[in-house]
């Protein structure tokens, strides 16, 4: 096995022999837009990108380490890659890649695992590797730089669903959280210059895209760390501000955003905006305030509450997503059933729980007090559960109400769907005429599956 690490990153692009390139992508929605833009970058060398399940002769695999299941997932879609074309290229990037580097390249059939800051010359490492002979027998070579050289800042877009587009506005993270690896994999806070955000807000309009969700580790900190400069040119909300005087675009959503970020001005920015959304989604992590402190979040309980009242108080049917952990080390069943019933008492709309497990080199895998498995799974389950309920309820509530629906463009199972401007999913049998098209419809009642139907309200459709 071939291992480079490199304080620097080239930059040329040499002439490539394989035209056929695909890309699968795990995790969050920041990898989803630098693989989007890596694609666009794989166009412009005279690539044609195919779906993933086709024969190419590259894939690209862009991972996640988030989770010890998002780490097993490589080795399976290594394999399908391999089974589609066993001779292909394959790839690894991401922030697994950057972690575990070493792990990767080790898999049977992977040829090239890139780094931080390397992904982004991904077609240049090609062009080397194919220039070497002896690649089928010498393993997967590693080129990473070391972490702290990733202080500068490369901005992306995805551009897949012409119904929505996921645009980075920052990247990194600066918060010392003790069971996350994202600044180990992602390095410092760092921001894109306000320009180039709106730049880009630009291209997405100018491509037909109706909604922008705005993507990052930490969106909250934008304006920190523009190309390693820790001053602060600009803040989140002059960049929401700005945002929303982007023609041509119909929604904004803020995405994730830490409660300790999440100010009032912005909240109030929203609730009176063009086209920011009622929807927010605010990691909790634990309703325990012990545990909280454990993890070494920047709040505690009552600054969440006092966040989700704001919102409320302002926006009144707003969506409010919350991420939680179950099973951190230490967390009792007197701490979990705090977080429960927390959650059960808050005006919220819906959960993504995550089930701990051990991250190397982080400080919660060493602490005492680790939680059986079994255990975690128990307590995952009831608070799918508890999501489950919240959803419901919340979807309930918004039956009998005048709603904007921006449609999207699949037909899954003869039924199209989409999505009301406080993230109320609905469903209407398919026709593609209402792809990518705004309408005013009335919430009737809620399907068997959970999504709910509605009726058109007469000569208000908004094209």
């Amino acid at each position: 096995m071939h291992t480079f690490f490199k304080k620097g990153c080239t930059q040329r692009y040499a002439m490539h022999t394989r035209n056929k390139v695909a890309f699968y992508t795990l995790g969050c929605k920041l990898n989803f837009s630098e693989t989007s833009t890596i694609a666009r970058g794989f166009k412009e060398e005279g690539f044609e990108r195919v779906d993933f399940a086709e024969p190419a002769d590259i894939y690209v695999i862009n991972t996640c380490s988030v989770t010890e299941n998002a780490d097993k997932r490589f080795k399976t879609i290594v394999r399908q890659s391999q089974k589609a074309n066993p001779e292909a290229i394959v790839i690894g990037i991401g922030c697994y890649a950057q972690l575990q580097p070493e792990e990767l390249a080790a898999v049977d059939g992977v040829d090239l695992v890139l780094g931080a800051t390397e992904k982004f010359n991904v077609t240049s490492y090609i062009n080397e590797l194919l220039q070497q002979p002896d690649r089928a027998t010498t393993g997967g070579q590693i080129h990473s730089c070391d972490i702290e050289a990733a202080d500068f800042y490369v901005g992306s877009y995805s551009i897949g669903d012409r119904t929505r587009a996921f645009l980075k506005v920052q990247d990194g993270c600066d918060y010392k959280c003790t069971y996350c690896t994202i600044p180990l994999a992602r390095g410092i806070s760092r921001s894109d210059t306000l320009t180039n955000v709106l730049k880009n807000a630009a291209e997405i309009a100018a491509k037909g895209i109706r909604e922008i969700v705005l993507t990052g580790v930490n969106i909250g900190d934008y304006g920190k760390g523009e190309f390693g400069n820790k001053k602060h040119e600009n803040t989140f909300l002059e960049l929401v501000q700005a945002l929303d005087q982007v023609p041509g675009i119909d929604r904004l959503r803020i995405s994730s955003i830490e409660p300790n970020l999440l100010k009032n001005e912005t909240i109030d920015l929203v609730a009176q905006s063009r086209a920011f959304v009622p929807h927010f989604h605010i990691p909790l992590q634990s309703g325990s305030n012990e545990v909280l402190a454990k993890m070494k979040r920047r709040y505690r309980r009552e600054l969440y509450v006092d966040r989700v009242q704001k919102i409320k108080q302002v926006m009144p049917e707003a969506c409010i997503g919350v991420d939680v952990i179950v099973g951190f080390p230490g967390e009792t069943e007197a701490h979990f059933l705090e977080t429960y019933n927390f959650l059960n008492d808050l005006d919220i709309s819906y959960l993504h729980v995550f089930t701990y497990s051990e991250r190397a080199n982080t400080e919660a895998a060493i602490m005492e007090g680790v939680v059986p498995k079994k255990m975690r799974s128990k307590r995952s389950k009831m608070l799918r559960g508890l999501s489950v309920k919240k959803r419901r309820a919340f979807y309930e509530s918004q039956l009998g109400k005048e709603k904007q629906v921006l449609f999207e463009g699949e037909n899954k199972e003869g039924y199209i769907h989409g999505f009301t401007e406080n993230y109320v999913k609905v469903k209407a049998p398919w026709n593609p005429e209402l792809v990518n098209t705004t309408h005013q419809v009335h919430l009737t009642h809620i399907d068997v599956d959970g999504l709910v139907r509605f009726d058109f309200v007469p000569l208000t459709v908004a094209q």
